[in-house]
């Protein structure tokens, strides 16, 4: 057998093979949906991507002989220093095959590089943060992956233990039959919603897209803000989430819940691409892209994920804020309904977020995967 090599990722081309090295490690996976290499690289670009200035990142490709079959990132997140812990670096984008050496030569890569830099924790994986991808796949490898949210094999999670990586905090992703009626519960609020004209719900103001956006943050920045970990969305990262999603939604793929006219809350559902790119392998040359305006644009997506849903600090935990959240999820539900989408993923939520999840599964969520973010000290 070739000797085990891991080396560092240092120009563009070496990028675009850390993003291919899915291909060897998922092969045989039938979930696995290869992401778009040129949006990836796109992403990965500090230049472009407002998300990641404040981030110091490395990347590492496992290979014996010529055959890449692992990688992983180390990052030093500045803004998680300032704000939550000093002392605590992030490894991420963690995929391999399933051999002990690779898990413990790639965790090996990032600890050093971390320790090197005076962290005394690791904890991950965030590829590249909090705001991004994060949490390894624990529980639910039989349904494809929903857009931004990870996948990974089973022994995964046996490799980082064995490596002295222990659960930090559990995320929690509902599936959701939009096409269901709701449960008496939830008609029972959204109808308190619609009492008295003191709540409102309306979508967004497409005139004003940037500025809708801008307030939508605002409100869930507000809402997250005592959460572990929370890192809030700056000004620029506002605008480059709403370029980056803009050719995907339209007013109703927003919520905006008002309370006597002030945006008190929201929530924001987008097509899941993954149906859109599945079985492309990451390509749109020469002729990926016809299947892709296809599906997009004449067959339809039937899959959408809610990724954000917020209510302002001041409401939370009163019958006004859970009408309001309950307002919003409807709000979405409603168009999805009339548009032919059948499911959505409602994701992620931390286990241990019992007002949220309560919403959610009142609304009929169910619990369908489970996401872990791990931790170890570092010593020495």
């Amino acid at each position: 057998m070739p000797k085990l090599e891991t080396a560092p990722v240092s120009t563009r081309s070496g990028l675009r093979e850390f993003i291919g090295v899915t291909r060897q490690v998922f092969a045989s996976d039938p979930c696995w949906v290869q992401p778009l290499t040129t949006e990836r690289l796109e992403h990965l670009d500090a230049r472009r991507n407002p998300f990641l200035r404040d981030i110091e990142v490395a990347y590492w490709i496992a290979r014996r002989g010529s055959r890449a079959i692992g990688r992983i990132s180390a990052q030093i997140n500045r803004r998680h220093i300032e704000r939550h812990d000093p002392i605590t670096g992030h490894f991420g984008f963690l995929d391999a095959v399933d051999e002990p050496d690779v898990f413990a030569a790639l965790l090996g890569c990032a600890e050093g590089w971390l320790r090197e830099r005076g962290m005394r924790r690791i904890a991950g994986p965030f590829s590249l943060s909090i705001n991004d991808q994060c949490g390894l796949l624990i529980e639910g490898f039989e349904r494809p992956p929903s857009m931004m949210m990870g996948h990974a094999r089973p022994y995964y999670a046996k490799r980082l233990e064995a490596l002295g990586y222990a659960k930090a905090k559990d995320l929690i992703a509902y599936d959701f039959d939009v096409a269901a009626p709701w449960p008496a519960a939830a008609e029972h609020l959204i109808a308190r919603l619609r009492e008295g004209g003191r709540l409102q719900v309306r979508p967004l103001d497409m005139r004003h897209y940037q500025e809708e956006i801008a307030t939508l943050c605002e409100i869930f920045n507000d809402a997250w803000s005592g959460s572990w970990g929370f890192i809030p969305f700056g000004v620029e990262e506002a605008r480059y989430l709403a370029n980056t999603i803009r050719p995907l939604v339209n007013a109703h793929s927003f919520a905006i819940g008002e309370l006597e006219g002030e945006p008190v809350a929201m929530s924001v559902a987008v097509p899941n691409v993954n149906e859109a790119i599945r079985g492309l392998d990451g390509h749109l040359l020469p002729l990926g892209w016809l299947p892709l305006l296809w599906r997009l644009k004449v067959g339809g997506l039937r899959t959408a994920r809610m990724s954000l849903l917020g209510v302002r600090r001041r409401l939370q935990g009163t019958m006004t804020g859970a009408a309001l959240a309950f307002g919003v999820i409807d709000s979405i539900k409603a168009y999805h309904q009339q548009h032919g989408y059948s499911k959505a993923e409602l994701s992620w939520v931390f286990e241990d977020n019992r007002p949220v999840r309560k919403i959610i599964e009142t609304v009929g969520g169910v619990p369908y995967k489970r996401y872990r973010i791990y931790a170890k000290a570092l010593n020495g």
